[in-house]
């Protein structure tokens, strides 16, 4: 299934966005929702809460007075560690039962309203982030919830802002417009990125553009390649090292709207092991085939990888898992680190780029005529990297 992690500030919409997802077909998972059914009167949830913190918590019902909680807890570090000691487990473990409860072809959105703050990014496929204007948020806080601007303004400050969720959002939904605004756009994502996406991980189908169309510079560049290099060490569950490669991670450079990473791996047979199932299933299936960079200099035997990408439609990756301290590990991170210094060569190399694209549009061709200058490439790298002492 597809895990989308839906999130937004107090007042941004993300209530709207949650709605017509389910009416699309989506699984909703509300955290907030669940919070509350696991501390709700004649649960075990509730019962150690009073344990801890007496019944002065709760309200004349005997349901949780969450105010009153808050009083306790509010400024006492120790007091808010046994709260989350006994809340945390139970909405983990009712949102993996729900999740599990759900169709193998779904599309899963867990709605969390601190998703920024308590770092689970990387655990969806996707995030997908609900933004609008402070002074909109204000709007709506005060119209829908009757909330006074001070108290609107207090919890506004008390989340992330706009720039972090910015920086987690693999989608961002702006929604200072019209609901009807809003919903074409929620539409929009569902039929042509989300449903694609959940097939293409269950059926392990990467997506591969097949030609070569050249983008400008783009500064997102390297925010995009941090958050699926989260999502890769979260899938791998080992300490290798993921490093950004390829034009896109050189500044300056035009180049093929396609980031390229490399995964660090101890040997080709951890490559072909569990690990390969872990990326497949976080949405980074293997290619099929066999799959070798071309030696430098030319003449000895190919070097071989292994080759993943993406099943997300709005986000072509490759993903290289290359063996540690090998020649094509080594070329990689060699190759990009000249470029950034030498300007002289990255202008050149943007220079047969843009040749290359207008006279081989298809990937297959553009990449083998670019193999003469990387030959030459090489050597200049080679010798760049003596005399600076580079090391990768």
């Amino acid at each position: 299934m597809l895990k989308v992690g839906l999130t937004g500030g107090i007042g941004s919409g993300k209530s709207a966005v949650s709605s017509r997802l389910a009416a699309l077909g989506a699984v909703i998972v509300d955290a907030d929702r669940i919070a509350r059914e696991v501390v709700a009167p004649g649960t075990e949830g509730l019962a150690e809460i009073v344990a801890a913190f007496s019944d002065r918590v709760l309200d004349a019902d005997g349901a949780l007075d969450r105010a009153a909680l808050g009083a306790v807890v509010f400024g006492d570090e120790d007091a808010r560690r046994r709260l989350e000691a006994i809340t945390h487990p139970r909405v983990r473990a009712r949102t993996a039962a729900l999740v599990a409860a759900a169709p193998p072809d779904a599309v899963v959105v867990n709605d969390v309203p601190l998703l920024v703050e308590v770092g689970l990014a990387p655990t969806y496929h996707l995030v997908l982030v609900v933004q609008a204007a402070v002074t909109t948020r204000l709007e709506r806080l005060a119209r829908d919830r009757g909330m006074d601007r001070a108290e609107a303004e207090r919890r506004i400050a008390a989340q992330a802002d706009d720039a972090r969720r910015q920086a987690a959002a693999d989608v961002l939904l702006g929604n200072d417009g019209t609901l009807a605004d809003l919903h074409a756009a929620v539409d929009a994502l569902w039929h042509e990125r989300l449903r694609p996406y959940e097939r293409n991980v269950r059926e392990r189908r990467a997506v591969r553009p097949e030609q070569v169309v050249l983008t400008e510079p783009d500064p997102t560049w390297p925010q995009q390649y941090a958050r699926l290099a989260a999502r890769i060490r979260h899938a791998a569950g080992a300490d290798l090292r993921v490093d950004h490669i390829g034009s896109t991670a050189v500044p300056g450079l035009a180049a093929k709207d396609v980031i390229d990473i490399q995964l660090t791996v101890p040997s080709l047979a951890d490559a072909d092991g569990p690990l390969a199932d872990r990326l497949a299933e976080a949405g980074f299936p293997r290619l099929p085939g066999d799959w070798w960079d071309n030696p430098r200099p030319p003449g000895s035997r190919h070097w071989e990888k292994r080759l993943h990408g993406s099943a997300d439609p709005g986000r072509p990756v490759h993903l290289h898992l290359r063996v540690a301290d090998s020649p094509g590990w080594r070329y990689a991170l060699l190759t990009r680190d000249h470029l950034r210094a030498d300007p002289g060569q990255r202008a050149a190399y943007l220079q047969l780029k843009r040749e290359l694209a207008a006279s081989a549009p298809d990937s297959a061709t553009y990449g083998t005529l670019k193999d003469p200058w990387f030959d030459e490439e090489h050597l200049r790298a080679e010798e760049w990297a003596a005399q600076t002492g580079w090391r990768p």
